[in-house]
């Protein structure tokens, strides 16, 4: 059945740029007991359930001006949560010089640009290994937008969503559009790195290493906290519960599982 022209999206002038980002963040808590690990997931699974990562989302298409078209959301039995949102064309308001830098974006205040059909998803893992005493909560934001906007400009509030102890990032763009001569651009946006988006006060926080392809317009950040502060770790108590033992064996436990998710691979256990 044909669409009315209500129903349909008006692609003229399409930007057949396609900008996509990706926010992959980790928290994770040390669960010494059953009881603990089940409390932890209960714990992550009603502070990240679907209806507040669609308030995350919605916020997110406020950032980079686009209209929700639909949403489709689920919790998870026995945890974990998906949010998908279509979203599409925003109002077009005078773009200002702030939203083409390569500065960070605004936390939370809307920025309405062009933007065309593009969608916004959210999945979430919580889980704990039955033997061991680490527990992770996963969680994968992608942001895909064909408009000016890059959707890098989300990105400041996505990190201060979440209690983030190690955060990947991944931005590409694809595709192209022309210039009034009729030259392909294949990106319209100058950037050097991920990290020029996230404030000064965050990279702080953060030990960062970059791999990027520049000729390819690919972009890839990782993020680790600098400092560690155990009772961060623990959940349900303090680190003064236990015994200096317990402490620097859990403190070895929790960066040895740190390091194996910033690095990507499994290392020796010693």
């Amino acid at each position: 059945m044909p669409l009315t022209s209500e129903q349909r999206i008006t692609l003229h002038g399409f930007n057949n740029l396609t900008k996509s980002l990706s926010f992959n963040m980790y928290d994770i808590c040390f669960t010494k007991t059953k009881e603990e690990r089940e409390s932890y997931i209960a714990y992550i699974d009603q502070q990240y359930n679907a209806d507040r990562l669609t308030s995350i989302l919605k916020t997110v298409a406020e950032i980079i001006g686009a209209h929700v078209l639909n949403v489709a959301q689920q919790d998870y039995e026995p945890q974990g949560a998906s949010v998908t949102m279509l979203v599409s064309e925003g109002p077009l308001e005078q773009a200002t010089h702030e939203s083409f830098e390569e500065s960070p974006g605004p936390v939370p205040n809307g920025v309405a640009m062009h933007l065309n059909t593009s969608h916004i998803t959210v999945h979430t893992y919580p889980e704990y290994h039955p033997d061991e005493g680490i527990s992770t909560f996963r969680a994968d934001i992608d942001v895909s937008t064909c408009g000016e906007i890059s959707p890098l400009k989300a990105l400041n509030y996505l990190i201060r969503s979440f209690d983030t102890d190690i955060m990947i990032i991944d931005y590409r763009v694809r595709g192209f559009t022309r210039d009034i001569y009729g030259h392909k651009l294949f990106i319209d946006h100058e950037i050097s790195s991920i990290q020029s988006y996230i404030p000064e006060e965050i990279q702080d926080l953060y030990q960062m290493i970059d791999v990027n392809v520049y000729q390819e317009n690919i972009f890839h950040t990782k993020c680790k906290l600098r400092e560690f502060d155990l009772n961060n770790y623990l959940f349900g108590y303090t680190k003064d519960t236990l015994s200096k033992d317990e402490q620097q064996e859990i403190e070895k436990s929790v960066k040895w599982e740190m390091d194996e998710i910033f690095y990507g691979k499994n290392m020796v256990f010693a």
